[in-house]
């Protein structure tokens, strides 16, 4: 079963230049969540389509309530990157990517008629993973270095936060039994799918402060927060 021991230590010691092998949950998490994106995205250009075809000018076939997580389009950067980004620069404890996730799967079952597509997932993922640093690690990064690190604007992911408590009804709290029962279920997406082995597409980092393309930025300690900004 996956647990903490499974992940490396966060960051490396001072002086360290031996870089660490991306972490399981990473690679992990990004195959399933490119396989669950890569399916909606279909169904939604079908349902774009039909409703192109039929000249309607209504939506009510497609879900709305991850509308404040759209992008214009979709980010350039992949999920396994993104996930790579936030986990490198934030060093949130192993355990918030797999409440993050849990946060997700739990948006998903409270409005089923709403998609996770590519235009929505990276701001899905930042919000989720932030929202669960400030449940679980009692040391953190504030709103402002999580916005710089996933490319969005700080009033923006500020929104963002509150639109994730509401969809969820502020059930943020995850029991040591369903944190268990994600691990056993992404473990056997990893026995299933080829160890979780994920092909690597690298795409060059462009200095901008948008999510079309995340820029490497240099960490700044006095954004680090025990609490919210």
């Amino acid at each position: 079963m996956l647990t903490g021991n499974d992940f490396p230590a966060n960051g490396l010691a001072e002086g360290d230049n031996v870089a660490e092998p991306t972490p399981r949950v990473l690679i992990i998490l990004a195959c399933v969540l490119d396989r669950l994106v890569a399916r909606n995205d279909r169904i939604a250009d079908g349902i774009t389509h039909q409703i192109e075809e039929s000249s309607s000018c209504g939506t009510s076939h497609i879900g709305n309530s991850f509308n404040a997580f759209h992008g214009v389009r979709a980010p350039a950067i992949s999920i396994l990157k993104y996930l790579e980004r936030i986990y490198k620069y934030t060093n949130c404890s192993p355990s918030c990517l797999v409440v993050g996730f849990v946060y997700i799967d739990r948006l998903i079952h409270r409005h089923p008629n709403s998609l996770v597509i590519s235009l929505n997932v990276h701001r899905l993922l930042v919000t989720s993973i932030m929202v669960a640093s400030k449940i679980l690690d009692d040391v953190h990064y504030n709103n402002a270095f999580y916005a710089r690190v996933g490319g969005v604007n700080k009033v923006e992911l500020n929104k963002l936060e509150l639109e994730l408590l509401f969809l969820l009804d502020f059930g943020v709290t995850v029991s040591s039994r369903a944190f268990e029962t994600y691990c056993l279920h992404l473990e056997k997406e990893m026995l299933l799918n080829g160890n979780g082995e994920l092909q690597r597409i690298e795409r060059p980092l462009m200095a901008t402060n948008s999510l079309d393309d995340v820029s490497e930025i240099s960490v700044d300690d006095t954004l680090a927060s025990s609490s919210p900004p």
